[in-house]
């Protein structure tokens, strides 16, 4: 296919070439993989800058994605592309096989550090927010063969999902500790106070006054921003919240957990242990059932059902798709509706040809890289999750460019519950992100001003 490309994607290609480090904080749907892989073209076969690239990304864009988008546009031709996947001999014979862009999933980055022989001039992450752990391992993996990579870009669209503190880890693996510092402990110094604690114990931090402004200034030399809404015509995205009453006896459940952290069952106890765990546990209950001290599940209530139900006549046939959390939520949707989860590269493939009516996937295994707006225009979120990084990316699977309807974003509250706080929680991050994203934001003659939704 011929590669067109907008004025926003060259202006991004040349901001690649032109930093030997950069940020790119790209919408979903904005292009930036055949962004990345024109750049990689010409500092390859062009420019000469660098001769062997390392491509990080999560599995099923390091799969599906990167492979497609490096076969689908013609003037890629030269570039020879291996994905390092599979099995460890699979994976070995990929890294020996002659190429100059080599992709990699990101669980694996510690193994191929530990195969040594590191020989990249050049590593590209894609999803960068998945190195805002200092304490994991692909982070401390890759930290130690960095300084051997003389180009390097992060790309993500969540670069801050959990707030400002996790910017440390993620421009520090790209300039190597020169903007925000080396440590972790004084970057935490300078910037931020401590926000939620327990005596002597910090759950979270809090920028200072000015922070914010600090913190911009110092990254807006490698970082540029593009929102989907300022570039392409994008549908209409209509978010709806839809309340979910339980009975009082329902509720009355629910509240005795929440104050005693156990429910009692015939057979085995509902508890939990600590605050994070009441929290799951009346998450768990808010959809309708829960698990037990022994992981046998508890029904608890059919009022998410019920609504959902409603909601699928209400669609008239219009393919739905539909996003879970738990197992137990996974396992009575599909006893009740004729639900097709959607797990592997030929589901993905019918659900867009529109051979699945009503689908079903968790957020965690399609937050990156997949496009499913050819399928429908309706998602239906039966229970929430705390992270905005996994909301956000999966709400963009079908809030994309190519998709020919408005989309509807459904989300099932139970009133009274901690579904509510969840929701509330997704809408500062949001708006906590946004001023980040704004900070750096490129701005390009003749584009028009937009603005994202809101929950």
């Amino acid at each position: 296919m011929k590669y067109n490309p907008h004025e926003y994607q060259d202006y991004a290609k040349e901001f690649i070439i032109g930093h030997p480090v950069s940020l790119l904080l790209l919408d979903m749907g904005l292009g930036k993989t055949v962004i990345t892989l024109t750049a990689l073209w010409e500092l390859l076969l062009d420019y000469f800058e660098v001769r062997r690239v390392l491509v990080i990304a999560p599995l099923r864009v390091a799969r599906d994605t990167w492979p497609g988008e490096y076969e689908k546009w013609d003037h890629l031709n030269g570039l020879l592309l291996s994905p390092i996947l599979g099995s460890e001999k699979e994976r070995k014979a990929a890294l020996n096989r002659k190429a100059n862009v080599y992709v990699i999933n990101r669980e694996n980055v510690e193994w191929l550090v530990g195969q040594g022989n590191w020989d990249f001039d050049m590593i590209i992450i894609d999803e960068l927010s998945s190195f805002k752990s200092h304490m994991a391992k692909r982070f401390k993996a890759l930290r130690k063969v960095r300084a051997k990579a003389h180009w390097i870009v992060g790309l993500t669209g969540t670069p801050a999902p959990n707030g400002l503190i996790d910017l440390w880890a993620e421009i520090g693996i790209l300039d190597m500790g020169q903007r925000l510092g080396r440590f972790i402990g004084t970057y935490r110094d300078r910037f931020f106070l401590p926000d939620k604690r327990s005596r002597d114990m910090v759950y979270s931090y809090k920028p200072k006054d000015g922070a914010e402004e600090q913190i911009y200034g110092l990254i807006s030399d490698i970082t540029i921003s593009m929102k989907t809404v300022d570039y392409l015509e994008m549908p209409e995205c209509i978010y709806n919240r839809v309340e979910v009453s339980l009975n009082e006896k329902e509720y009355d459940l629910y509240r005795k957990l929440e104050k005693d952290m156990l429910l009692p069952f015939e057979g085995g106890d509902v508890d939990a242990v600590n605050a994070a765990g009441l929290s799951n546990k009346l998450l768990q209950m808010a959809n309708g059932a829960v698990y037990d001290e022994s992981g046998d599940v508890r029904h608890i209530h059919d009022r998410k059902l019920d609504v959902l139900e409603d909601l699928l006549e209400a669609a008239n046939g219009k393919p739905v798709l539909m996003a879970y959390w738990y197992k137990h939520d996974k396992q009575r949707i599909k006893e009740r509706f004729q639900a097709v989860e959607l797990d592997t590269s030929e589901d993905f493939k019918k659900w867009n040809n529109g051979e699945i009516p009503l689908a079903m996937i968790h957020p965690a295994s399609a937050g990156h890289g997949l496009n499913l707006q050819a399928g429908g225009s309706t998602l239906i979120w039966f229970g929430l999750t705390w992270s905005l990084e996994l909301y956000q990316q999966m709400n963009a699977r079908l809030w994309r460019q190519g998709q020919k309807e408005t989309v509807v974003i459904h989300h099932l509250i139970a009133k009274g519950t901690m579904d509510e706080q969840v929701f509330a929680s997704l809408e500062r991050k949001n708006t906590g992100q946004s001023a980040l994203v704004d900070a750096v934001k490129v701005r390009i003659g003749g584009i028009r001003d937009g603005c994202g939704k809101n929950l």
